[in-house]
């Protein structure tokens, strides 16, 4: 009788236990590789309504957790060097770190954090979340689509996503106006983690 009473309560335990690992959140974590120059941010704006700034920030930082079957369970960090901005024209992007942008001075960094991500299935998803630029904080929506992952030819595993969106430069309390046409700018991201 003992023995049955025994039996049952280590079958038991061993239910509860097999139930709460398929239970918990299996979403892995991975750091940008920045490092490897695998990941990007560009950025593109209308000049007048006749052709467009283009250019990116070479230098930024960040972290995202993910689950390829389970995107919901995913976060985004992203952290930028504003002052990094380059669009191939230093004169421009001496104007474009003033006071009269992105004062990289008084804000050296832009951030994203990620607050939720809603999977639109086939590996795309919506990744909302806040977005802080130029001391301003409000919510974004970036459209992302998972690339891929997968083992690297050094042992490691890797990860990645691209996704782009947009904003209205008033919306950051930047107050330059060049008109319509130029009111918003669009982000281009590509993202390649490996995983820790």
């Amino acid at each position: 009788m003992k023995k049955t009473i025994l039996s049952r309560a280590l079958l038991t335990t061993a239910l509860a236990g097999s139930l709460l690992l398929s239970g918990a959140v299996s979403a892995t974590d991975y750091v940008i590789d920045t490092k490897g120059a695998h990941a990007s941010i560009d950025f593109k704006v209308s000049h007048l309504g006749y052709s467009f700034v283009v250019g990116r920030f070479n230098e930024f930082e960040g972290d995202f957790s993910f689950d390829g079957n389970k995107l919901a369970d995913g976060h985004v960090n992203v952290t930028i060097k504003t002052a990094s901005l380059d669009s191939n024209h230093a004169e421009r992007d001496k104007h474009l770190r003033s006071p009269d942008f992105l004062n990289t001075a008084k804000f050296p960094e832009a951030s994203f954090k990620s607050s939720s991500i809603v999977d639109k299935g086939d590996g795309n998803f919506l990744l909302n979340g806040d977005f802080t630029l130029n001391g301003v904080t409000k919510s974004m929506t970036i459209q992302a689509k998972t690339i891929g992952e997968g083992q690297d030819p050094w042992g490691g595993y890797r990860a990645g996503f691209t996704g782009t969106t947009e904003f209205a430069l008033k919306d950051y309390n930047i107050k330059m106006d060049l008109g319509p046409a130029s009111s918003h700018v669009q982000l281009a991201i590509v993202v390649e983690g490996i995983r820790q």
